[in-house]
């Protein structure tokens, strides 16, 4: 997979969860393939980084409207 495709082009901002965490696994695979140059291997590590943190931020958004829907103990 070459490490400048049109998917790297997106904002990782504007990813859903599940478009940032399937790239993320691409991202990793690459990775582990090794790309062919340090340059790439860089710009893939510093997109995979963004990737990571987007999905974070989804999950950590779940989880606080998780949170807020859950009864506290002076409703129950």
């Amino acid at each position: 997979m070459d490490a400048m495709t049109s998917d790297t082009a997106t904002d990782v901002a504007d990813l859903s969860f599940e478009q940032a965490r399937d790239e993320l696994v691409r991202v990793v695979a690459e990775l582990e393939q090794g790309a062919p140059t340090l340059e790439q291997s860089l710009a893939l590590w510093t997109r995979g980084e963004a990737l990571a943190a987007r999905c974070e931020e989804w999950l950590l958004g779940a989880k606080r409207l998780l949170d807020a829907a859950r009864p506290t103990d002076a409703e129950s």
